[in-house]
């Protein structure tokens, strides 16, 4: 594998990770469409923890067999696909090597009704055995339980890390001071990314935030920040990021139309994103209709 310019000074940025680390993380840049390009296009399936079997499938039964997810993934050249224990394994062996996997390692669900929380529900060693490239992690900040899921992040980062993976934080805020409407809000989104740089991640997931501030005590030091276009929110979530220093990718969020989608995402890359990781977007339309989507989404980070 020879390794980008591009990915080369991406790796630089991250100073304090051993070659293992390093390794793994441009098997990821280097993989797919998008392979070198310091761009990347990821395939999450969570969904099914999240919010059940047939809300996330019952669109596009085929997505039901783990099988189609990694052949969807693999057929659309993509960087990555991403899922938790049980989906990995059923499929790990017939796809060895043909996409890096990410090892979704802690997952809640709709049945509780408690403090927002999730469960570690695979190892880090399940990721090595699964020849994965990293392990996945969610954290809440904001939840009255953030401050467990933080150190839970911490003990799964370092031994992640110790025998070579790298980890990616989903940060998602909510409770305690952040509003429902102030989840995606710009100062809320800012500052998830950036406890996630500060937690170690080598790879930060958010919401593509909104032109709000949601905290009073952010809003005298927003007053001159740009956010009136996705693209200047963006902008401000990667300076956040380290001063663009760290890989950010942005959630596809709820389903929605392709040009609704395809137009947030070229505000996401103009404004320095490094991709996007597109779910419920991509597996729950037909096959034809995904490839098609994914497609387009991988044209607009190739620019």
């Amino acid at each position: 594998m020879n390794v980008s310019a591009k990915v080369k000074e991406i790796l630089s940025w991250y100073e304090g990770e051993n070659p293992g680390v390093k390794t793994n993380l441009a098997r990821l840049l280097m993989h797919g469409k998008l392979g070198g390009t310091g761009k990347l296009v990821i395939l999450p399936v969570d969904q099914g923890y999240e919010h059940g079997p047939a809300r996330s499938f019952a669109p596009n039964p085929p997505a039901y067999d783990p099988h189609y997810l990694y052949q969807l993934a693999i057929d659309a050249g993509l960087s990555a696909y991403a899922a938790p224990l049980g989906s990995l394994e059923q499929g790990a062996d017939t796809f060895a090597g043909e996409v890096p996997l990410i090892l979704k390692i802690n997952s809640a669900n709709s049945l509780s009704t408690s403090t927002p929380d999730q469960a570690v529900t695979a190892s880090v060693d399940d990721a090595l055995r699964l020849g994965c490239v990293g392990i996945g992690f969610t954290m809440y900040p904001g939840s009255d339980a953030c401050f467990d899921m933080q150190e839970e992040l911490r003990e799964i980062t370092r031994e992640a890390k110790s025998k070579g993976l790298m980890t990616v934080v989903w940060s998602y805020p909510r409770g305690g001071a952040v509003s429902k409407e102030g989840e995606t809000a710009l100062d809320i989104v800012a500052y998830a990314a950036h406890m996630a740089a500060l937690m170690g991640a080598n790879i930060i997931k958010v919401k593509p935030p909104k032109a709000m501030v949601d905290l009073k005590a952010a809003e005298k030091s927003y007053a001159n920040v740009p956010m009136d276009t996705l693209t200047q929110r963006i902008q401000h979530v990667m300076q956040a990021s380290y001063n663009g220093k760290r890989i950010v990718v942005f959630s596809g969020g709820d389903a929605k139309d392709a040009d609704s989608l395809l137009k947030e995402i070229a505000e996401i890359n103009a404004g320095g994103g490094f991709g996007s990781i597109v779910g419920r977007n991509s597996f729950q339309r037909s096959k034809a209709d995904a490839l098609d989507l994914l497609g387009k989404i991988i044209d607009i980070y190739k620019g």
